[in-house]
């Protein structure tokens, strides 16, 4: 495992609420059609890919079995370490991370470059066959600012699956960073390019690709009640309580968000700790871990 393993992957630090998808139904179904096996979305993020766990080994044996996984990952732990490195201080407003034109270069680059390739590559050091996209190839993540605090930071308007789906039909694991295409941008004062919290990208892939099954494999055991203890299952009237008593708060309020847009496509979903070995395997199979949601 290289030092990349190491690290944390953490989510892109926006909450960033949950939009209904403009798309084609007709286009998707046709495309997935073609696909013998379910969908499982999978989002990387907190200390997943640690000494420890095998997320990427169980996302080769996944793809050898005939199942069809598609990787959303975030990163705010390791951009706010570049933006150290280039001497651009984070800044946060609300505990959400403020991204002006500078900070947006960097999350760009190392949303798209250094953690995607770097995901990409040790899948395929695994056996796997894989793919690095980020929201802009093929227009997949259409986004809009709408909370002019955070600066270039976007909310899903649209998914275009068409990309994802032609990466399934030819054997390859999409693996996709959460940065999209600014459907406002039309002039030379709007970034082309919108960071989006990659949680919020995992729901809306989800919903759009009809999956079967959606994890968010995390660093915490999965969602926990006022006394820290684990929670197996949440409805989704329980899961709007728990946010409004703030028993979930901060980033567990967007895994929830995606989790109900996840459902609403259809979905199983789950947030589990993805530093447990087989973990990713072990929901597949149906085996009872972390807190499922509806």
């Amino acid at each position: 495992m290289n030092s990349y393993d190491n690290q944390q992957i953490e989510m892109n630090d926006s909450e960033v609420q949950i939009n209904e998808l403009n798309m084609d139904p007709m286009e998707s179904v046709s495309d997935q059609n073609n696909l013998d096996k379910n969908i499982t979305v999978v989002k990387i993020g907190g200390s997943t890919l640690g000494e420890h766990d095998t997320t990427l080994s169980d996302l080769v044996q996944l793809q050898k079995d005939g199942q069809n996984p598609v990787v959303v990952h975030g990163g705010g732990k390791i951009v706010s370490e570049w933006m150290e490195k280039q001497g651009v201080k984070p800044k946060f407003v609300d505990g959400l991370r403020v991204t002006d034109s500078q900070s947006l270069d960097i999350v760009t680059s190392v949303l798209t470059g250094l953690i995607n390739k770097n995901l990409v590559s040790s899948i395929i050091k695994k056996g796997g066959n894989a793919v690095g996209f980020s929201g802009v190839d093929g227009q997949m993540i259409s986004a809009k600012i709408t909370d002019p605090k955070l600066g270039f930071v976007g909310e899903v308007t649209e998914i275009n699956s068409k990309p994802i789906f032609s990466a399934l039909n030819s054997g390859f694991i999409p693996v996709i960073a959460p940065v999209g295409v600014n459907v406002e941008s039309d002039d030379d004062e709007s970034p082309n390019l919108l960071n989006i919290n990659a949680d919020t990208v995992a729901g809306n892939i989800s919903a759009a690709l009809s999956a079967n099954t959606m994890l968010f494999l995390t660093d915490v055991e999965g969602v926990l009640d006022s006394s820290r203890r684990l929670i197996p299952r949440i409805t989704r009237r329980q899961a709007d309580s728990l946010v409004k008593s703030k028993i979930i708060a901060g980033g567990m309020i967007p895994k929830i968000q995606a989790c109900v847009a996840a459902l609403d496509g259809g979905a199983k979903t789950y947030i589990v700790d993805g530093r447990l070995p087989g973990a990713l395997t072990a929901i597949i199979k149906g085996q009872t871990i972390g807190t499922r949601i509806g």
